[in-house]
């Protein structure tokens, strides 16, 4: 008798409701770490800040979830017959409830644990109880289940009903699917489930939107303790499982370490606060090689650069200076050295689990002490980047992204989509204008570019008008000159503007062309630039001070005379002598360090110093001087950089980058 498929028996019926389940686990687990955790949460948590909390635990179980589950969704995706392989149902059920049972298991546990780290468990607990023996761990977990039993049988019935509810039945597989009907929708289903998994396991389909990560629970929280509800444990490990913690070096005392530096900043400043507006301009791309006013001498005197706005901005009012660097080489890691004066050492903050700390910045210090307004503007679509996560974690009250634009009826919204990124950066400039006549002063606000980016094109009616210079970006580099000069242009004439301090900096920098820009610390050269229109007294160019991009928020909070102590690993450029100036990166192709101080630049491996240059006058590092550097300062720099870098490594770990007021 021919008998036909339906679809209560068809496997991607069963893999639809198999994936139910394990949601539906996922989210009691969440009620029940909730539950369990109530106490840290009762007194802020409303209702409809919980469900939309849970609501966005959901975009981070699906990676979780889609992972564990993966060779399921393969073994009932293929275009098999069933019937012709009686063992392979059990097999698929074996693994679907085993997969399944210790995700559920490991969830329950951190409601337990959580309390004691105030975060979601991440890969580095494997290191951090490698050294116990067998027995301490069956001590302790044996502890653990007595004192919470009726976590274990909930965890046992949940194994229960994994087992139960798979599908599909045992009667269902049997069923003769012959039909070429049936192979061609199996077929069809698996071609379909592939991109749709990839993209729910990045967090979007787009090339804007970067892999979701834990760092990005911070967009949907309102204190750095929520993120333990939005986020799961299973996700939080896959997440993490390839990053290197933050191992803390022990190169000297922590009493020692202190007295040679310490990133805690406390104002001896008899001054009264002065509550001017700050805006910081964060420009993608935008290395000193391309502008203008840093390369007077370079090519005997005939490089002009790209930036005919910037040049005559710092020329005619603005302070800079002629060593100044990034403290990394990506965007994700320039936003946190910008706005939080926190430097990247091995590993961009925003992917590893210290993303989840409690952090501070300009945007809290001035927005919950000061009462300031604070936003965060950046063109591309609003999950972009992580930007949107970063920006709540370190207290900025609004987002502006490509969301808020398209909304706006006085602009055009998509129309002004680059097509690849974000929204022109002349267009997006306006609104940014446009949005800082609105809010109550005093205000903080930061805005991240976007059209100096790859695919490196710029919007059709100005296609020739640019100079195309000898790299694509260069023509983008021009365009955004533009936009910043019309930007100015606009905010001049509002009545914020006299009373407004400009930072302008960038990200990283990008295609290098002249031998100096190519070297180790060629590749940090970056602008940093302060305008204050109302301050005659703030302009000059410092050709003796090394400053660098985590220098920016002590500079901002010592200019307006802030009383509040704080964590900064920077240090102000303005109020300090030019001899305690200092700049340390991560060179991440040597796995290295570099520290520049007085008139050397030292390369160091995390054990010894390897190198050193005087580049201040080697400025292509062609001759190494470690050998015939005097002494004292060699020991001077190395023991300076070490403490440095202990510090850091120890408040990472011990999430201790802010100070409770």
């Amino acid at each position: 008798m021919k008998r036909h498929f339906t679809i209560s028996n068809l496997p991607l019926v069963a893999v639809l409701w198999d994936l139910l389940v394990v949601y539906c686990a996922y989210t009691l687990c969440r009620c029940i770490f909730l539950a369990l955790n109530w106490s840290l949460y009762a007194s802020t948590l409303t209702w409809s800040h919980g469900l939309g909390l849970f609501g966005a635990g959901l975009l981070f179980d699906t990676p979780a979830i889609l992972y564990t589950n993966a060779v399921i969704l393969l073994m009932l995706l293929l275009p098999l017959h069933w019937k012709e392989r009686p063992g392979y149902y059990r097999v698929a059920r074996w693994i679907y409830t085993i997969v399944n049972s210790i995700a559920v298991y490991i969830n329950l546990m951190d409601c337990v644990y959580f309390p004691f780290t105030g975060k979601r468990t991440t890969a580095s607990v494997f290191a951090e109880f490698s050294n116990e023996s067998t027995g301490e761990m069956l001590k302790i977990f044996g502890g653990q289940f007595l004192s919470h039993w009726y976590l274990v049988l909930l965890a046992a019935l949940v194994t229960w009903l994994f087992w139960k509810l798979f599908r599909p039945k045992p009667k269902s597989v049997t069923a003769p699917f012959r039909l070429p009907r049936y192979y061609a929708i199996q077929t069809l289903s698996l071609l379909v489930a592939i991109p749709l998994c990839i993209g729910a396991i990045r967090g979007g389909f787009t090339k804007a939107t970067r892999p979701i990560t834990i760092s990005n629970a911070n967009q949907y929280v309102n204190r750095p303790a929520e993120t333990g509800i939005v986020l799961n444990t299973p996700f939080s490990i896959f997440r993490t499982l390839k990053k290197t913690p933050f191992v803390v070096p022990n190169y000297m005392s922590e009493e020692e370490a202190s007295a040679l530096y310490t990133p805690l900043h406390q104002s001896n400043d008899s001054a009264a606060f002065t509550p001017r507006n700050v805006v910081v301009l964060i420009l993608e791309s935008y290395s000193k090689q391309h502008i203008g006013f840093y390369n007077k001498t370079l090519r005997n005197g005939t490089y002009k650069g790209f930036t005919p706005f910037l040049d005559s901005l710092i020329t005619n009012g603005a302070m800079t200076y002629r060593y100044s660097y990034a403290n990394g080489r990506k965007s994700i890691e320039g936003m946190p050295s910008v706005l939080s004066s926190l430097p990247n050492f091995v590993e961009p903050l925003f992917l590893t689990p210290a993303s989840l700390n409690a952090m501070s910045g300009l945007a809290r210090e001035l927005g919950e002490n000061k009462g300031y307004t604070t936003a965060f503007f950046h063109g591309a679509q609003n999950s972009s980047m992580g930007f949107h996560a970063f920006a709540r974690a370190t207290g900025f009250q609004h987002y502006y992204g490509r969301d808020e634009y398209n909304a706006d009826p006085n602009f055009d919204g998509d129309e002004d989509f680059d097509g690849t990124w974000a929204i022109w950066d002349e267009e997006f400039f306006q609104f940014y204008a446009q949005q800082m006549n609105k809010m109550h002063e005093p205000f903080m606000t930061a805005l991240f570019s976007a059209s100096s980016h790859d695919p490196f094109v710029v919007p059709e009616k100005y296609k020739g008008q640019f100079p195309q210079g000898e790299r694509p970006l260069q023509q983008c580099i021009a365009y955004t000159d533009y936009a910043l000069k019309r930007f100015f242009e606009t905010a001049s004439r509002q009545p914020w503007f006299k009373n407004t301090l400009f930072v302008i900096t960038a990200d990283h920098v990008s295609q290098q062309i002249d031998p100096f820009y190519c070297t180790t610390l060629g590749n940090y050269c970056v602008p940093i630039i302060l305008y204050a229109p109302g301050d005659p007294s703030l302009h000059g160019y410092d050709e003796e001070q090394i400053v660098e991009q985590i220098d920016i928020m002590p500079t901002v909070l010592s200019y307006l005379h802030y009383d509040k102590p704080y964590i900064a690993f920077g240090r102000d450029m303005l109020g300090t002598p030019a001899d305690k100036g200092f700049a340390l990166h991560w060179l991440p192709e040597s796995s290295s360090y570099e520290y520049v101080w007085g008139d050397y630049a030292l390369q160091f491996d995390g054990k010894q110093v390897t190198s050193a240059y005087m580049f201040r006058t080697d400025s292509t590092f062609t001759n190494n001087v470690l050998s015939t550097m005097p002494p004292a300062t060699l020991n001077h720099m190395e023991r300076h950089m070490k403490s440095i870098i202990q510090q850091y490594m120890q408040r990472m770990n011990g999430d201790l980058l802010t100070v409770k007021h």
